[in-house]
């Protein structure tokens, strides 16, 4: 969905840190507290498209769904970006993670309505944790640069959305499971390169720090939670 990204801390009076190494830690300290912050709207937002019946026009409307879904996120990652530099930058972010909430309502809608949708939340969830833990050791250990595969995880996030579009006319499950584990694959990656660009320097704005790495773990929480819920749900009786 986007091109979309330890130094030890230095002592509390700055000396004996590099200027750059002053900058990098407080870029990658307010990316972390602020992707922290982000997850309280899209709580809120997914609450009111439950709560409102929008997840339910959602899915009797998927093909409008998702021009609302391409218009909002693309409209409002651009505001951020034109913004970043500014205090209305991070309120935007904290608006487009509001927005994705919502939308993210309409599968937690279809997954709680499982027998064991909680259950498969909190898996979601958890392996999304595992996942980011996983990329931000290997980010913050390895000395291999990752940077070179941006370009072809680009590449591989266009198809999957002209892929995700497609099946929305053609209704193939074994396309949809098969994009799920693409995305996860290419979002998790994603996030080992925009850590590591955080961590070595290569990012010196949070908002924009933030906006890159929350897709990531955007995208790998949705698909695995599809995945799950295809493969692991168990309908009620």
């Amino acid at each position: 969905m986007s091109d979309f990204r330890q130094a030890p801390l230095p002592s509390r009076s700055g000396y004996g840190a590099a200027p750059g190494e002053v900058v990098r830690n407080r870029v990658l300290r307010n990316t972390y507290w602020l992707l922290t912050l982000s997850l309280i709207p899209t709580v809120l937002g997914a609450l009111v498209g439950l709560y409102t019946g929008v997840n339910q026009s959602m899915g009797a409307n998927p093909g409008t769904s998702a021009i609302i879904f391409l218009i909002g996120a693309f409209g409002l990652m651009f505001l951020i970006e034109r913004n970043k530099n500014s205090s209305l930058g991070v309120a935007l972010l904290l608006g487009f993670t509001f927005f994705m909430g919502i939308m993210l309502s309409r599968l937690l809608g279809a997954v709680m309505g499982l027998a064991n949708g909680t259950q498969l939340i909190m898996l979601a969830f958890g392996g999304t944790a595992v996942v980011f833990g996983a990329m931000a050791s290997i980010a913050s250990t390895t000395k291999r640069d990752f940077s070179h595969l941006q370009k072809f995880l680009f590449i591989g996030a266009v198809v999957l959305i002209v892929a995700s579009l497609a099946n929305i006319f053609l209704h193939l499950p074994a396309l949809m499971l098969t994009i799920s584990v693409m995305a996860i694959v290419i979002f998790s990656a994603f996030l080992l390169v925009d850590l590591q660009r955080v961590i070595n320097g290569g990012e010196t704005n949070y908002v924009s720090a933030t906006l890159a790495i929350y897709l990531d773990l955007y995208n790998v929480f949705v698909n695995l939670l599809m995945l799950l819920g295809v493969l692991g749900g168990n309908n009620r009786n």
